[in-house]
């Protein structure tokens, strides 16, 4: 097992010499890798495959990886069924004030997410911040879920309070730099996404609590954020997902068909990730247009049963472009993403007709099995012929 003091020692160098300037350059900033060096890293990844991942205790980022609620029973379970059906990636979100927090005791736990991940052979792509859903994170104990409503506790990183107080911008940075000092050349982990869908309003949820200039403060830090990351050169590739798009036409090598965030995402990336919820045909379609520009593409969101983005209608198209696909969650927990969206504007008292998320109900047994069979004759994990699935049944985890 890694070493826990020293990568804690590790910790405590970087915050002592960041106190005195945060902006001092410890190294020549990484260029964005060639696409030549990123084809010869994919080369060496597998078909990869997995989910968003939360463990079903955790409402929110803050809920899984805080020291009270950090869960590593329930995540060793889960992520032995997800090793069972063939995942080995998986999605996960951290949170600039966990950083704030506990900046060891968050590295310490993140080290023992990563042995649990590598025991289960999982590589996972890791989340530095996220513009979705409430945008007023706090520590501490989190609220219990709201019935009926989907993603009901996620939280924003940053949250709107330093988002728009440039002044705390520091902060940002030494959490970045510090965690890639920790785990830059760890090669437990996949890549690292810096932004999820950094210019999402949140119209039809939190839209009247957000800044009326968030578009225009996010394209002024993404770039930055960009930078932090490659000064401290990690080996695993950096990203930021996609996920409008296509609203703005299939010629991704047109800049008059991308928005100004779109186009920092693109010029900042050395793999390239998407959402995409809609089905096949619209999935080819953006799947094709991002392969163009010649770099690896992983669709690191999707899964919504109700537009017809299903397991079994789309990662037959991702395949033999071996495009990876990431679905959005595992099981029925506090995430509560087995609502649909509008569950925001209308509120559900029992179970929707169809699940919009999720893969597992909360006793881990399948939502549909053919979607799990199918999942299973994807990924080569055969349902009765793998020593791992006759393992994980002797543990009851199914």
């Amino acid at each position: 097992m890694r070493n826990i003091w020293t990568i804690s020692f590790i910790a405590i160098l970087f915050l002592f010499i960041s106190c005195e300037s945060p902006n001092t350059a410890t190294a020549p900033t990484q260029s964005i890798w060639t696409k030549e060096k990123a084809a010869d890293w994919y080369k060496q990844q597998p078909w990869l495959t997995g989910c968003n991942y939360l463990p079903v205790t955790a409402i929110n980022q803050l809920e899984m990886w805080q020291a009270e609620s950090f869960d590593s029973a329930t995540i060793d379970k889960e992520l032995a069924l997800a090793e069972s059906i063939g995942f080995n990636t998986l999605r996960v979100f951290l949170h600039d004030k966990l950083w704030q927090q506990d900046s060891t005791g968050f590295i310490r736990r993140i080290d023992a997410f990563l042995e649990i991940c590598a025991r289960h052979h999982i590589k996972p792509m890791l989340v530095f911040f996220d513009s979705c859903w409430d945008p007023f994170p706090k520590l501490g104990k989190q609220h219990d879920p709201v019935p009926g409503l989907h993603n009901s506790g996620w939280v924003q990183s940053p949250g709107v309070t330093i988002l728009t107080d440039s002044s705390q911008y520091g902060q940002l940075e030494q959490y970045v730099k510090g965690i890639i000092k920790a785990f830059g050349n760890d090669k437990r982990i996949l890549c690292w996404d810096v932004w999820n869908e950094p210019d999402n309003t949140n119209d039809s949820s939190y839209g009247s609590k957000e800044p009326k200039n968030k578009v225009e403060l996010v394209n002024q830090l993404l770039p930055q954020v960009f930078k932090w990351a490659r000064a401290e050169n990690p080996t695993q590739p950096l990203t930021s997902g996609l996920w409008t798009f296509w609203k703005n036409g299939w010629d991704m090598d047109s800049s008059k068909n991308l928005t100004a965030t779109e186009r920092i995402q693109l010029e900042n990336s050395d793999i390239i990730s998407f959402h995409c919820y809609n089905d096949s045909v619209t999935f080819r379609k953006q799947m094709n247009a991002l392969l163009e520009r010649g770099r690896p593409v992983i669709c690191s969101e999707y899964m919504a049963r109700g537009n017809k983005s299903t397991v079994i209608n789309i990662m037959p198209v991702a395949k033999p472009n071996k495009v990876g696909m990431i679905n959005w969650g595992f099981a029925d927990g506090k995430e509560q993403t087995k609502y649909p969206w509008d569950s925001w504007e209308k509120r559900y008292t029992t179970d929707p007709p169809l699940w919009h998320h999720i893969l597992f109900k909360r006793d881990y047994t399948p939502y549909k099995p053919e979607e799990i069979d199918f999942i299973r004759s994807m990924t080569g994990k055969n349902k009765y012929s793998s020593i791992l699935r006759l393992g994980v049944l002797n543990r009851g985890y199914l």
